[in-house]
């Protein structure tokens, strides 16, 4: 009578099987890379904030060199530092810049849901959060390059038409230097909430709506608001957008207050978008 052996599987089938945490961290940040780099909408965005940033800086640069000193009000001579003149020309192009990181920061999550392939994505990361956060990372890190790049490359192509005017400074002056890291810093942070909101709505449209609403309506509606209720201006520099400006130029408030209430806003989008990440279906 003959014996049946049975059949064990494959070591080679068994290796596809994820186990544990699945891909490594540093596998994780990889994976993550290479998807952002796929996207064509990456290198649009990202040329964008370049150019808008440049094309700015070199607008605001024969602006300024034709109005330095001047009151705007009155015409009359008003003393401005050399270096405040540079960081606003540097500066003047990541408002738009602010709109199109937005923007990629909920493509680059909704794009997933939308393809299906973050079912693929949280099937090799079963605990979930971790390719969440590494997706925060990688945008977080190429957008702040990019962002330094951008208002680099403005401050150089400022620099001439300035020097005309005898304005003149240095990209590491204290008073330059600074502002333009803390610009790029909250260009970066807008980005990460920006994939929050993403993970939360799973919807380009509806987050691009949302995020966009919260950096653009939202202050215009409670500017609206405080003028029939005092208190209501009291909720003014709590504002994400209002404290991102806060943080470079402190007015109601110290800059580390005004980047403290940043990253409150960062923590409760990521916070609120991990929270469901874990308990949603794919």
């Amino acid at each position: 009578m003959s014996t049946v052996t049975p059949t064990q599987p494959s070591t080679s089938r068994a290796s596809f099987v994820p186990t544990g945490s699945g891909l490594s961290f540093t596998g994780l940040l990889r994976s993550e890379t290479i998807k952002l780099w796929s996207l064509r909408s990456t290198y649009w965005t990202y040329s964008l904030v370049i150019v808008a940033a440049l094309g700015f800086g070199v607008l605001m640069s024969f602006a300024l060199s034709a109005t330095a000193g001047l009151d705007p009000a009155t015409g009359a001579p008003m003393p401005m530092e050399s270096a405040q003149i540079f960081v606003i020309a540097s500066t003047s192009g990541l408002a738009l810049g602010q709109l199109i990181v937005a923007v990629l920061g909920v493509l680059s999550i909704s794009g997933e849901y939308s393809s299906g392939m973050i079912k693929s994505t949280l099937t090799a990361v079963p605990n979930r959060l971790p390719a969440l956060w590494a997706k925060v990372i990688v945008l977080f890190v190429f957008t702040f390059l990019i962002g330094l790049v951008s208002v680099v490359g403005a401050f150089l192509a400022a620099v001439p038409r300035l020097g005309v005017e005898n304005i003149t400074a240095s990209l590491f002056d204290v008073d330059v230097l600074l502002p333009l890291l803390g610009n790029v810093l909250f260009l970066a942070l807008i980005a990460v909430f920006a994939v929050g909101i993403g993970t939360i709505v799973r919807s380009s449209a509806g987050g691009i709506a949302t995020v966009l609403g919260i950096l653009l309506l939202l202050p215009t509606v409670v500017a609206l608001f405080s003028m029939l209720v005092e208190w209501v201006n009291d909720i003014v520099p709590f504002l994400f957008t209002v404290a991102g400006s806060e943080m470079v130029y402190p007015n109601t408030m110290e800059s580390w207050q005004a980047f403290l209430v940043v990253i409150a806003w960062v923590a409760v989008s990521l916070g609120t978008a991990a929270l469901l990440l874990k308990r949603r279906d794919a």
